[in-house]
């Protein structure tokens, strides 16, 4: 199921404390990301359920799993209430479809545009992140498939955003989303207020004075 949200979707991955959590929402961030995999991030399932509890009302709540077992995605997404999983790294397409049918709501990372262009829809995904990594240099690799109007998921940009270059992509390319980690941070894990807050307010002027249509009506709601 897709989210009920309004203009231009906001995600701050990596959280790692409740004070970035609600400062990020509180910023005017729509989701925050909890990385449960092995990562710099890595936040256990109680941390984040103790933040989770404390989210204000529509608040969205995202676990990104790293090559976790289906039956493990689904049992801490569901125990934590989260609004949405988001699948990193290879995963077969049966287990996809098994986490689907448990879940709410699907975020399935891509590493690059050739991979979304051969792909362009998967059952079950209700959004397409990309690219994975914090590389400046394959996210620019991806703004031409970003302009892609016949992709029916909408795509959330990713890789290496931050306070200047999102300007840039959410004013040119009509992402559905930004995701921002490395961009908004002092160390992995830490966000500084100033960075966070500049990149949410760069967002959100963007999308205002965008030079394209931003969200088409049949990504709503599904």
């Amino acid at each position: 199921m897709r989210f009920n949200t309004e203009g231009l979707f906001i995600k701050v991955s990596g959280v790692t404390s409740e004070q970035d959590a609600l400062f990020s929402i509180g910023l005017g961030a729509n989701a925050v990301g909890f990385e449960f995999g092995p990562t710099p991030r890595r936040i256990s399932p109680n941390e984040a359920h103790d933040i989770v509890r404390r989210l204000p009302q529509g608040a969205i709540s995202v676990g990104v799993f790293i090559h976790e077992l289906p039956q493990k995605i689904v049992e801490v997404a569901n125990t934590l209430g989260l609004s949405a999983v988001q699948l990193d790294g290879p995963i077969t397409a049966a287990s996809l479809a098994w986490v689907a049918e448990r879940v709410t709501t699907v975020i399935r990372t891509l590493p690059n545009a050739e991979v979304l262009r051969e792909t362009r829809s998967i059952e079950g995904v209700d959004y397409f992140l990309l690219p994975e990594s914090d590389d400046v240099e394959t996210l620019i690799d991806c703004l031409e498939v970003f302009a892609d109007r016949s992709i029916p998921t909408p795509l959330i940009a990713s890789g290496g955003l931050n306070s200047s270059n999102v300007v840039d992509v959410v004013q040119n390319f009509p992402v559905w989303g930004v995701d921002v980690r490395s961009g908004v941070e002092i160390e992995p894990g830490l966000k500084d207020p100033s960075l966070l807050g500049e990149f949410i307010a760069n967002a959100r002027w963007a999308n205002a004075n965008s030079y394209v249509e931003r969200q088409r009506e049949e990504w709503r709601n599904f």
